[in-house]
């Protein structure tokens, strides 16, 4: 791989993991546009463990927290609130654990068209877009907002709510659906804050790219053939998809509490028009 090649997969995998912009969809157009080789399964365990190093660190004493409560909730059978944040993760985590393990086969083998993935790029889109108009007027948003409470506070999650989430969590099995954009948008349609939805869905994100990366490295010990590059760029993609997710994470949740969605719903649906004009 060259230092460019190294460079933009990373790139993209760091802006994609938590963007609402559908990450298939982008790495599309690498190796259609520029012919790119498939960069092998060592960058792609690099890079998510990038990602999910990022989060980890980003929310390290959020985490730290949700884990000692929850393990207290279970220990004393009595659940405080913060208790409840962790089992509601629990939860939103089982459909898409079920849906991936039923499913994984058939979508990537079936269902990684090029055409496939720029309409739910495109639709997904509009789905967001949607949402967002519809979060903004929901009276009970503001209703249940309690002075003094952090815009992305997760108190006031009830379990049907994650677990609404987590079945459209499952959805973006889907190439083109986006696992940020589908978790955001089931989110905002339940009357959740913006960032609470956004802070949510990137917690969430943690045991799927564990899951992804742990699955992933486990083919890799079996087949080292399929490694694919060299120690370096599996290092050096790792740290820039690292920096680049820290860096999304932190500015996105401030974008979307002045800005909102709409230069995500516009963007998708210009990428999937362009990926149905020059592919299909």
């Amino acid at each position: 791989m060259t230092l460019t090649h190294v460079t933009v997969l990373a790139l993209i995998q760091g802006l994609t993991e938590f963007l609402p912009v559908s990450s298939s969809a982008h790495l599309i157009l690498p190796s259609q546009l520029l012919g790119w080789p498939d960069q092998g399964l060592g960058f792609d365990v690099a890079v998510h463990a990038g990602t999910l190093l990022a989060v980890i660190c980003y929310y390290l004493a959020d985490l730290v927290k949700i884990t000692a409560y929850t393990i207290e909730s279970m220990v004393t059978r009595r659940m405080g609130p913060v208790a409840k944040i962790g089992f509601c993760l629990i939860l939103a985590t089982i459909p898409a654990a079920v849906f991936g393990f039923a499913f994984e086969q058939q979508i990537s083998t079936i269902a990684r068209s090029v055409e496939l993935i720029a309409w739910t790029t495109i639709g997904y889109g509009i789905l967001l877009g949607i949402s967002s108009y519809v979060n903004r007027h929901l009276v009970w948003r503001n209703i249940l907002a309690i002075e003094g409470e952090r815009a992305d506070s997760l108190r006031r999650l009830t379990f049907q709510q994650a677990l609404i989430v987590g079945f459209a969590q499952a959805l973006s099995i889907v190439p083109g659906t986006s696992r940020s954009g589908i978790t955001l948008t089931a989110g905002l349609f339940l009357g959740m804050r913006p960032e609470a939805a956004a802070r949510f869905s990137f917690l969430l994100s943690i045991p799927v790219i564990i899951a992804s990366a742990t699955l992933e490295g486990i083919k890799l010990v079996k087949h080292p053939e399929l490694m694919g590059c060299e120690w370096t760029d599996m290092l050096l993609g790792a740290a820039i998809a690292f920096f680049t997710a820290l860096l999304v994470i932190h500015f996105f949740l401030k974008f979307i509490a002045k800005s909102g969605m709409a230069v995500f719903v516009i963007y998708r649906v210009l990428l999937g028009a362009a990926l149905l004009a020059w592919f299909c």
